[in-house]
């Protein structure tokens, strides 16, 4: 089975696709990094649908998602943005994992990915 790697970095590539199977590396607020939580939240779930486009996938399309954030009181801010974003009957297995320190501290939440083809 051939493995297909996307914007391969030298620790990581953002996409890897294999048997049908995509995986995307944890996304995180790039462009509103000093922004607040629920606006960190949507760009993070708007760069995994891109990323899942950018694979050949959609969010329709969601096996699996590992929901990272720094402080465990915005798990009903987080759902609530989730909730706009999936598509009904559309919903992945899921985890969120709170009190997270991140490299970054400016970050608040991170999303990690694994989708159907």
């Amino acid at each position: 089975m051939e493995i297909q790697r996307i914007d391969c970095k030298k620790r990581y590539s953002e996409i890897v696709i294999h048997n049908n199977t995509v995986y995307l590396s944890g996304q995180v607020p790039w462009k509103c990094e000093d922004s607040d939580f629920i606006t960190q939240t949507e760009e993070v779930f708007n760069l995994v649908q891109e990323q899942l486009i950018k694979a050949g996938s959609d969010k329709t399309k969601l096996l699996s998602l590992r929901i990272y954030i720094k402080d465990p009181n915005n798990y009903e801010l987080m759902n609530s943005v989730f909730d706009k974003w999936i598509p009904d009957n559309c919903a992945p297995s899921r985890a969120t994992i709170g009190n997270v320190i991140f490299p970054n501290p400016k970050w608040q939440i991170e999303v990690v990915v694994i989708a159907a083809l």
